[in-house]
């Protein structure tokens, strides 16, 4: 009995050490946590443990390591979709499989389930070939599943028409710097280098060898939430996004697709107290890696959403804190504001990962580009000529900077709560930091007033879209939440988003980007006086001592072009609405035009955006800009020029007048000048338009030669873009048989006036382009620098 006892004993010993993968092999790294896996640095080579099959997990994949490149757009940090994911056996392979999250049946019913589950496809994301199986655990390969382009590099390098790449895997390798095991999670760090021939230009700017570019890529395998979250119903008043899908076990008098809004878990640990700490309180982290003082403003800016959440009824619910030494950013249990380098300036974002069966938010993301608070220091230093006398009293430039810097830290960590952009928020006193901002200056004593540039706070609305995202409520939800936004609205206070504001055509009175004040028109006029003011007053004083006379002109750009948002603003008053995204049982206005008057006061402020002697570059000004400096060629941030080395004033012009042109004779926007005079005589027409232009232009005089050639560009432009209304197929008949109209009359003008030579010129072309109009393309003026602070927003 005892032999017995002694040989049962030495079996489960021996079986228990034979249960184990890879022992004793010593090449061989164990990481032990939510998934166990094995590093053979031998062959580099990474093996994955799955121990249970048919259990639903998150995967994650992301950019760890960028290109740099802002017009490429495969930043460091960048987050790829979160998917649900489990492993199924399929004889002798694991597949690892993406249940399809869109359509659902909730129900008991399990043959209803599973009829919806085989009515839409599915996606294998990979099949793992079991190597070795040992008391239920399963061991598979894993190196080529994290090994491979999953990120979408050579396509994104493709469709940007920067060459055609392939993975390199003899060039890849695992990065077990940040590689890691935890409980509820598994990091996989990859180096990948992808080899071709490079085509563009922007990944040659940034590749050291553009042939063989290296970045890195991040795999995390996640634990997803438990099922104590509850979401929240989705209101398209509320400035929450959305999560979607389609439930075919709805009753049929219901709505099929289902809305909720995105968010994170949040509870208070007494529910029934005014205001109570939270079980869990949200925590951003700060890149380590930000420098001061952008540090400090970010970390001010971010702490602003607490304003929000306590006004909800929460203590230090949202917090913002520096990163912990050594944890990875891509680290999906740590929310992040990252701060991210370019070679050139563009956009920040504010990204999530969710839980796609819930719209839970596991972990908010923010990307900053680090160039953007230059851009808004040289706005400054345009401004206002910091460097007189070879002195630097440059800090209200980098004042202003940072002040920007706090409202981008709030706005962006706003998206990652949840937040759609309010785009109508700048004409209700700035009431929130998810509206784009325009710095908000005045003119005082002869000089202009920084102080208010950015707003120092959150908003209104930001206490609104807090309230009804994040509040608890003991009962009656679903009416408590109906009366936080009928009380907003009450307040005047309005929501429009993305969908309404972006395009020229917008209909949209009070939705627009980087923008101030409730009325568009009456903004427009201060920042044209204050553009005049700092243009009369711009000198070399505008740049440092021995800075070549190349950047004085980079500094003048946006300066220059100061009111482009503004007349982005303005126009959309004409041919406006003003509406909301109503629901049966609102209080506030469904939809109403904007009054003829409205539409006048500002058209009258637009005709002075193409008015030569105020947006002509002063002759004055053109001595201090010579041909470019070897070594600082033109840029896209530069003024383009027809005349070779010279600059180019009269293409300035040219370029200024094409963009009112852009959105005053927008197709869309002509369109309902039509339809919106034929509802109601009081309206401002296309003919009263037209009308206006042609006053404004071809009926001016100039003594001034130079004013005169620049007027000649603003006429060219006007004719030009009434030719386009003629020709485009998208404009009614009604609206080309006006503009025909008024191209007569302007012919009858010219022929009967004393015609000089441009005279002759404009009704050749006229004449030319009634032969046959549908031959006319129009010649587009030199394409404008890119806008402030973002991309090409205009």
């Amino acid at each position: 009995m005892k032999k017995l006892t002694t040989f049962i004993l030495f079996f489960c010993v021996t079986f228990s050490g034979f249960s184990q993968f890879f022992e004793g092999n010593k090449e061989v790294t164990k990481y032990k946590g939510y998934f166990t896996f094995y590093y053979d640095e031998s062959n580099d080579k990474i093996f994955l443990e799955v121990t249970k099959l048919n259990n639903e997990f998150l995967y994650v994949n992301s950019l760890s390591e960028g290109l740099g490149s802002n017009d490429i757009g495969l930043d460091r940090g960048q987050l790829g979709n979160g998917v649900v994911v489990k492993f199924l056996k399929a004889g002798n392979k694991l597949l690892l499989i993406q249940p399809n999250q869109d359509y659902r049946a909730i129900t008991t019913n399990k043959e209803e389930k599973e009829s919806v589950k085989e009515a839409f496809a599915k996606s294998v994301l990979y099949g793992f070939k079991i190597q070795e199986f040992k008391k239920n655990k399963y061991l598979v390969d894993a190196t080529d599943f994290f090994m491979r382009d999953a990120h979408g590099v050579t396509n994104t390098l493709a469709r940007n028409k920067e060459g055609s790449y392939r993975l390199d895997k003899s060039k890849s390798a695992f990065n077990l710097g940040r590689t890691k095991a935890f409980p509820k999670n598994v990091e996989f760090d990859i180096m990948l280098t992808f080899s071709g021939k490079p085509k563009g230009y922007n990944v040659r700017s940034v590749a050291p060898n553009a042939s063989l570019i290296t970045v890195h890529q991040h795999h995390s395998f996640v634990e997803l939430p438990d099922n104590n979250y509850t979401p929240r119903k989705y209101d398209p008043r509320c400035g929450s996004w959305q999560m979607t899908y389609m439930d075919y076990a709805t009753p049929v008098n219901e709505p099929i697709k289902k809305r909720f809004i995105t968010r994170h878990r949040l509870e208070k640990k007494n529910p029934s107290a005014a205001i109570s700490e939270a079980k869990e309180p949200i925590i951003y982290y700060l890149d380590r890696g930000t420098p001061e003082p952008v540090r400090s403003a970010l970390l001010e800016g971010g702490s602003w959403w607490n304003q929000a959440f306590e006004a909800a009824g929460y203590k230090n619910a949202f917090q913002i804190k520096m990163l912990p030494e050594g944890v990875d950013p891509l680290d999906v249990r740590y929310n992040m504001v990252q701060w991210v380098h370019r070679s050139t300036r563009g956009w920040s974002y504010g990204g999530s990962i969710t839980d796609p069966r819930t719209g839970e938010i596991i972990k908010g993301h923010v990307s900053l580009g680090s160039l953007r608070i230059r851009q808004d220091f040289l706005i400054a230093q345009a401004l206002q000529a910091p460097y007189k006398n070879n002195t630097a009293n440059d800090s209200f430039a980098l004042d202003m900077a940072l002040a920007r810097i706090r409202q981008l830290s709030a706005h962006e960590i706003g998206h990652t709560l949840g937040f759609a952009h309010n785009f109508a928020a700048s004409t209700n006193g700035r009431s929130s930091v998810m509206d784009y901002p325009h710095p908000k200056l005045s003119l005082k004593n002869g000089a202009i007033d920084f102080s208010k540039a950015y707003d120092t706070k959150i908003g209104i609305w930001d206490k609104v879209t807090v309230a009804y995202a994040y509040q608890d409520f003991e009962s009656n939800e679903e009416s408590n939440l109906n009366k936080i936004l009928e009380n907003a609205f009450a307040q005047g206070l309005r929501f429009i988003t993305d969908s309404d504001s972006r395009s020229k055509g917008s209909a949209h009175a009070y939705a627009h980007l980087w923008d101030n004040g409730e009325s568009a028109s009456d903004e427009l006029d201060t920042i044209l006086e204050i553009r005049a003011h700092a243009i009369q007053n711009f000198s070399i004083d505008n740049i440092k001592s021995k800075q070549p006379y190349s950047v004085l002109e980079d500094v003048f750009v946006p300066l220059y072009y100061f009111h482009r948002y503004q007349v982005d603003a303005t126009s959309k008053t004409i041919g406006g609405l003003d509406y909301t995204y109503a629901v049966k049982g609102q209080k506030e206005k469904v939809v109403e035009r904007v009054s003829g008057k409205a539409e006048r006061k500002a058209l009258k402020s637009l005709l002075k955006t193409i008015d030569v002697e105020k947006i002509g570059i002063p002759k004055k000004i053109l001595t201090l800009f010579p041909p470019r400096a070897y070594g600082y060629y033109r840029t896209r941030e530069s003024f383009k020029s027809k005349t070779g080395v010279a600059f180019d004033p009269y293409g300035a012009m040219q370029t200024a007048t094409e963009f009112t042109l852009s959105f005053l004779l927008h197709p869309e926007r002509i369109n309902r000048l039509i339809q919106h005079k034929n509802l109601d005589e009081s309206q401002l027409g296309l003919s009263e338009v037209l009308d206006k232009l042609i006053t404004k232009t071809f009926k001016r005089s100039f003594n001034d030669s130079y004013y005169k050639g620049l007027n000649e560009m603003v006429k060219e432009e006007v004719l030009k873009g009434m030719f386009s209304i003629i020709v485009d197929k998208n404009i009614y008949s009604q609206a080309k048989a006006i503009t025909n109209n008024e191209i007569n009359k302007l012919v009858n003008y010219l022929t009967k006036k004393n015609k000089n030579l441009m005279d002759i010129q404009y009704l050749e072309m006229i004449q030319d382009f009634k032969k046959n109009p549908l031959k006319y393309k129009k010649q587009r003026a030199p394409k404008m620098p890119d806008g402030s602070p973002i991309g090409t927003r205009y």
